[in-house]
This record gives structure tokens, sequence and C-alpha cells, in this order.
């Protein structure tokens, strides 16, 4: 293990590039629970606070795309700064809406813009393919990005759950996007991973969408996806309804730590067997999980499941991720890495809308049964793959 993580940081530019990663992304893990957590202090409906972190997942899956295809295109250090703007400063003008007890349709008329803001996992694992590039220890290095997302996923969540509780309601997503504006500019400091400009060329115009195989894997994200937007909205359900409200931040917190756990080990020891076998793999230990997710009887049975279930999600990401980066051109790498985080985005707001209204008719335990219907459909996408990406030379068909 020390082996292969030891050469990847004798590498120059890569603690750098870590360190500016994990920070530009730890705001992000803060603004869903931190909305979510503070709409339903403030405004007492999980519904409510369900379909606006909903309509913010919606807009971020439907503009993060053509922000990458901008910053593909024309260089992240001249598309990242606008669009951070606007997404940090629709964030504040949500805040403010919350804070002042504005209707309802003025949250939902704040947070689309918020979409905005740029996919940093997309962002820096387009830096480490330019970095790397030719290396070997490329798939080391997505296992250390996904990681520090699960550093910061163990991280934010409780923080944002704590301020909200302990401070004032609006204080999670405040803090996140202050922190937004920081760290985002903090990253496009790096400027020698920055991947360069890529000018538009014949056909280049048409969405990476229909490159092979990112849309099945963005599917296959999607499932993913639907499991976490279920767990945010569940967990803080479920442990209020058990009396311990604060709990569902280190619910959430376990979740990322399992996860962090199972992309280091693959990093250090990864399998070697062909990548759609190793999505199998992990999809099925996925959709076993979501068993005893369903069955948990409390919030520390709950808690323990979650440790245990994370321990395939970065596995799985992983995999998408390198099976993405040996398929698609460089010049459409960021966009192509952005539908992936788009799949888990549309997921997690799908997961966390039809959670809220399940909830509020039947329940935290029904909103926790989501997640068995979400782990069998990651299992039947997987099936379906087939088990090698397409060569570079054919992701130029559709799919």
């Amino acid at each position: 293990m020390a082996n292969r993580y030891g050469q990847l940081f004798r590498t120059p530019g890569v603690t750098a590039l870590a360190l500016a990663g994990w920070v530009a992304r730890l705001p992000s893990t803060m603004v869903g629970v931190g909305i979510i957590t503070m709409l339903s202090l403030t405004r007492d409906s999980y519904s409510l606070a369900g379909s606006v972190a909903a309509t913010l997942m919606l807009a971020t899956a439907l503009l993060t795309p053509q922000v990458s295809r901008l910053a593909d295109r024309y260089g992240q250090s001249r598309v990242l700064p606008p669009a951070t703007g606007i997404g940090a400063l629709s964030l504040l003008a949500l805040v403010l809406c919350s804070r002042l007890d504005a209707p309802h349709w003025t949250l939902y008329l704040c947070a689309a813009p918020a979409g905005c803001l740029p996919s940093i996992p997309a962002m820096t694992r387009a830096r480490w393919a330019k970095l790397l590039e030719g290396q070997t220890l490329l798939p080391t290095a997505f296992a250390l990005d996904s990681v520090l997302s699960e550093i910061a996923f163990v991280m934010g969540p409780p923080l944002s759950i704590g301020l909200c509780m302990a401070w004032f309601p609006e204080a999670g997503p405040l803090t996140a996007a202050l922190l937004i504006l920081f760290s985002v500019f903090a990253l496009l400091r790096q400027k020698a991973t920055e991947p360069p400009a890529h000018p538009a060329t014949p056909g280049s115009g048409r969405s990476a969408l229909f490159l092979r195989p990112v849309p099945v894997l963005a599917l296959l994200m999607g499932t993913l996806g639907a499991i976490a937007g279920i767990i945010d909205v569940a967990a803080v359900a479920f442990a209020k309804a058990q009396g311990s409200p604060s709990a569902a931040g280190w619910v959430l917190a376990l979740y990322a730590l399992g996860s962090g756990i199972g992309g280091l080990a693959f990093g250090a020891l990864k399998p070697a067997l062909p990548l759609g076998r190793l999505l199998l793999c992990c999809c099925a230990a996925t959709a076993a999980s979501s068993v005893f997710i369903a069955l948990a009887p409390n919030v520390f049975w709950l808690a323990a499941v979650m440790l245990l279930s994370g321990l395939s999600f970065a596995p799985t990401l992983i995999v998408a991720m390198e099976m993405v980066e040996k398929a698609v051109p460089r010049a459409r790498l960021t966009e192509s890495l952005t539908w992936l985080v788009t799949g888990i985005l549309l997921g997690v707001a799908g997961g966390a809308s039809l959670c809220g209204l399940t909830i509020d008719a039947y329940g935290a335990r029904a909103g926790l049964n989501l997640t068995l219907a979400a782990g069998a459909c990651a299992l039947l996408i997987a099936a379906a793959l087939p088990r090698a990406p397409s060569p570079k030379s054919a992701v130029e068909d559709a799919c």
C-alpha cells in the first residue's frame, strides 16, 4: 500500500493539488444537508426541504455539464470564477429568503441559479489526468481523490448540521456559501495542473453524453446518488424520530468514512479483474447493504450499517471514472466526468424529493425502505454493462 501512494506523492505537484482539491470540495458537502436542516427547522416540512434541495440538485445537473464543457474549451481559469460567483450569490440569496420567512416560491427561485457552481470532482480529476498523463498511477490518484472526497463528506454534513443546530438555522448553508468563494479560488491557484483549453473542432459541439460508455455509467451513478439522497433526508427524520436529531450528521459521516476506507484500500490493492467485473462486484455489495439499511431498528444500527455500506461506494465511483478516462478523448474528459457526477446529483435530487414525500406520508421507516429499490437498480444496470470500455477510436459513436 505504502509503495503506490508513496510513488504518487513523490510526483511533483501532487500534494498541492490534493490539498487544494480537498479544500474546494468541502463546502459542497455542506450545502444539500444544510438546506434540508435549515428548512426542516424553519418551515417544519421535510417535503419542502427535500424539494428545495432537489431543485438545487436538478439545476446543478443541468448547468454543471455546460460549465465543464466551457472549461474544456476555454480553460478552468476563465470559466470557474464567473460560474462560482453566480452560484455562491444565489445560495446567499436562498439563505436570506429563509431568514426573512419569504414565500416558498422564492426558495426555489434562488436554488435554481445556485446550480452554476462548478463540479469540483470533475475539475480535480481532469487535473489529475493532466498531471499524471501516461503514468500508471492515475487509478491510485483517482482513489486518493475519492478518499479526499469522503473525508470532506465525513466533516461537511456534521459541520453543517452542527452549525444549524448550535448557532441559527441558516448557519450551515451560509458558511458553505462563503467557503465556496474562497476554496474555488484556492484551486485555481494550482496553475501547473490546469488542463489546456481545447478549441472547438468539427463534432465537438455534440454533448459528451453521447460518448460511450458515458450515458450508461451516468445512469448507474444515478442509482448510487438516489441512495445517498434517500439517506440524506431519511437520516435526519429517523434520528429526530429516535430523539437524537444531531446523530443524523454522524450517520452521514460514517457512510462517508466507510467509502473513504474502501477507496483507500482499492487504490492500494486494486484487484486484477476487468473493470466491468469489478463494477458488478461493487454494485452487488451496494445492493446487499441496502437490505440492512432498510431493516435498521435504531439510529445506532443505522450508523453501523452505513459504515459498512459505504465501503463499496468509492470503489464503484473509481471504476466508473477509470472506464470513462480510458474511453473518451482528452478534449472531452472534464465534461464526460461531469456527466457521471451529474448522474449522482440527479439521483440525489430524485431520492431526496421522493424520500421527503414518503416520510411526510408514511414516516421515517418508509423512507429508509426506498434504498432497496435503488440498490436493486444499481445491480441490474451493472449487470447490463459491457465488460470492457469502448476504445478511444470508437468513442464518437452514439449510444
